[in-house]
């Protein structure tokens, strides 16, 4: 039997974390692990008490049309990196690895091109966050080393994100 790669394996835990996602179009999963320990975890869903678009059958931003990685702050979610971050210290995710997984919540397929958006970003940046990786497919990956956001301040606006 041959062993699963550290990357690929917390990439399969984020991806269950993908499954409490309450959004109707897509969903992600996030995981922060340090020194190979996971010190977080987050998805995407609506803010503590407020209804989730799955609760309410209907999705606001699909509604209105609205194309990926447009008019955020019409979302009601918020988003899986943001909500792991959040629930975790900021000493603990420095120099730690995010590991991102998006699902379509219709097709159940893997978001093409997925990445995280420019408010998470920043978050990201601001948190300490060393890596992001990121899932393709059911055994492909990217890495990215969040200095390269850093170094190219522009490359926050080139992805479409969620």
């Amino acid at each position: 039997m041959e062993r699963r790669d550290k990357h690929n394996y917390y990439l399969d835990i984020a991806e269950t974390v993908l499954g409490r996602g309450t959004c109707l179009r897509r969903n992600y999963g996030s995981i922060i692990v340090k020194n190979d320990e996971i010190i977080s975890t987050g998805y995407t869903g609506a803010p503590r008490g407020r209804k989730n678009c799955s609760d309410m059958g209907v999705c606001r931003r699909q509604e209105l049309n609205i194309p990926r990685g447009t008019h955020y702050e019409l979302c009601r979610s918020v988003h899986s990196e943001a909500n792991a971050i959040i629930s975790a210290s900021r000493k603990d995710m420095i120099n730690s690895t995010l590991y991102l997984v998006g699902k379509d919540a219709t097709t159940d397929d893997f978001v093409e091109n997925s990445n995280s958006c420019t408010l998470c970003k920043r978050m990201i940046i601001n948190s300490g966050i060393e890596k992001v990786v990121i899932r393709d497919t059911k055994n492909e990956y990217r890495v990215i080393n969040v200095e390269q956001w850093i170094d190219n301040d522009d490359s926050l606006f080139d992805d479409v994100g969620y």
